[in-house]
């Protein structure tokens, strides 16, 4: 018998999860006390109902909304098979493999968590050698310290850039940086998604932007960052173009397109 089938069936509230809107990106598995939820397959979903209390703290972090309450038939929760589930957790979660402390066991289920090595002995050296001369154009460019108003927005082409692309390509620069201003993110850990979107709504309608291009990592929590970028459009008055640009892990421009 499972653990499913050893608790009685009743109605009651229990997280239902839209996988069209899901990235995968693991937050809504650090925000759940009770590990009732896990990333397979780059889509979050509920292990076992009996471990989902239905409340919901769940859905504060998810950056798309893929994430309600719903009532329906299930079987009922049970804190002793919680406590269970997450004694197991302790015991089997292994440090070579998965990362601990703030987030638990979502390095094992997160693509963008996993551990990597690259091989650079094929990669020549550069041609160029000694100091390469910096695109920044201003300062700050963390999303939640810049302000749209101010004067290097307006009427500039801006770059709404992944955390972590500045560090996997090589021609950030030169090639996504230049002539343009910039403004970081990361759409999987940082907190306040709803001020990224107004901020970015005022980049459109306040400082009067002329594009608007999006630079995101192949891996499935990062394209919440295009849709908090498509979620201000669809807030602005103004309609600029959008340009989207993927980078993988290991530095490769694998896709870019506008909108």
């Amino acid at each position: 018998m499972t653990e499913t089938e050893q608790h009685k069936i009743i109605m009651r509230k229990i997280i239902e999860i839209d996988e069209d809107l899901c990235t995968g990106c693991g937050q809504c598995v650090v925000d759940c006390a009770e590990s009732a939820l896990e990333v397979i397959d780059g889509k979050a979903k509920v292990v076992n109902e009996v471990f989902c209390d239905g409340l919901g703290a769940c859905m504060e972090g998810c950056p798309t909304g893929a994430l309600t309450i719903i009532e329906r038939e299930a079987p009922e929760f049970s804190e002793e098979a919680v406590e269970k589930h997450l004694e197991n957790l302790k015991e089997t979660e292994t440090h070579d493999h998965c990362a601990t402390g703030e987030i638990g066991n979502i390095a094992c289920n997160c693509a963008g968590s996993a551990a990597k090595t690259f091989d650079l002995s094929g990669i020549d050296a550069p041609v160029n050698s000694g100091n390469v001369s910096s695109q920044l154009r201003h300062w700050p460019v963390q999303m939640h310290l810049i302000s749209p108003l101010a004067p290097y927005y307006k009427n500039a082409d801006v770059l709404l850039a992944a955390d972590c692309t500045a560090f996997s390509f090589g021609g950030f620069h030169s090639e996504l940086l230049k002539g343009k201003s910039l403004a970081i993110a990361c759409p999987k850990l940082d907190q306040g998604h709803e001020s990224y979107i107004e901020k970015i709504r005022s980049l459109i309608d306040d400082a009067k932007i002329n594009t608007l291009t999006v630079a995101m990592m192949e891996v499935p929590c990062c394209s919440g960052l295009l849709k908090l970028a498509q979620e201000a459009v669809k807030r602005a008055s103004r309609k600029v173009p959008i340009k989207y640009i993927i980078i993988s892990s290991q530095g490769e421009l694998l896709k870019e397109e506008w909108l």
